[in-house]
């Protein structure tokens, strides 16, 4: 089970613009959509949809850091259609 949570993660990171959803992600790795919860808790320390979010602003501050794209590229790349949202979102980690 550690080894499809983990699977799980790797892949949310490989898939940052368009993630499964918690269920589809769950039957990806062979596991129930309650293990896959509470598993990531346990290993990670967090949740699925802050695992995502964390995972989306870390690549956003990247690219941004790199100055050759637009914030609204940015946005679009980590998987956020509204740069409002993509902007609450930075402003909040960072």
């Amino acid at each position: 089970t550690i080894a499809r949570i983990h699977h799980a993660k790797d892949i949310l990171r490989a898939r940052l613009e368009n993630p499964p959803s918690s269920l589809e992600l769950a039957q990806l790795v062979g596991v129930s959509d309650r293990t896959l919860r509470r598993g990531f808790q346990e290993l990670f320390g967090t949740n699925v949809f802050n695992y995502l979010t964390s995972k989306r602003m870390e690549q956003a501050e990247k690219l941004l850091r790199e100055g050759n794209r637009s914030v609204t590229e940015v946005a679009n790349i980590v998987g956020y259609s509204h740069l409002s949202l993509f902007a609450s979102m930075f402003k909040r980690q960072y």
